[in-house]
């Protein structure tokens, strides 16, 4: 038992070397100091919580674990990735703004142009002359400003997305409410009055 036990921590602290074992005397012949361990040793821990007090070791004032009174200290906060505040950059062609910018205002200006056609029966274009030219510039220039603002600030879309409404959704919702108003205008052009 005592070889055996002796072959498996030979094993395990020098490899697969050769060793030779007197079995009376339980001594080992050889040098273990000049072994050539080229295999890599990783250690892991993946304990939560507060170390557990070992009982029966005898416990002096060094290894004393912390009181339950003081806490360990906080961890430090998730480090935020950078995010350019430039103007050009935010309004680059690939930048967060120009897409999310036109999402919201096609979202806006899709339900804006079906509720006036279904309360005043006027087409988009008829809207867009009766007025409706300075309504869109007031909108664009207020979603504009209000979708910049974070943006300047560092604050992204993506940030501030959580359950049902992610800025993947907004940026969908968006696409779609361009094509929308883009094939609602088409189409009433096509039929020469309103859609509804």
């Amino acid at each position: 038992m005592a070889t055996a036990s002796f072959n498996m921590q030979s094993v395990f602290a020098g490899g697969l070397a050769t060793r030779k074992i007197n079995t009376n005397k339980l001594s080992v012949a050889g040098n273990f100091t000049n072994l050539k361990r080229n295999y890599p040793v990783g250690v892991r821990c993946m304990a939560e919580g507060e170390p557990k007090k070992d009982e029966s070791a005898p416990s002096t004032s060094a290894s004393q674990p912390l009181s339950s009174s003081a806490s360990p200290p906080p961890p430090p906060p998730p480090t935020k990735p950078k995010v350019s505040t430039k103007f050009s950059d935010l309004l680059a062609f690939s930048g967060p703004a120009p897409e999310r910018i036109n999402g919201r205002l096609a979202m806006v200006g899709f339900v804006a142009a079906l509720a006036v056609e279904l309360s005043k029966g006027e087409n988009v274009f008829a809207q867009i002359s009766d007025g409706g030219v300075s309504w869109f510039l007031g909108t664009t220039v207020i979603l504009t400003l209000a979708s910049l603002v974070p943006l300047f600030k560092g604050i992204t879309a993506e940030s501030k997305s959580k359950g049902f409404m992610t800025s993947n959704a907004e940026l969908w919702n968006g696409r779609f409410a361009m094509l929308g108003l883009v094939a609602l205008a088409f189409t009433e052009f096509v039929k020469g009055g309103t859609l509804v």
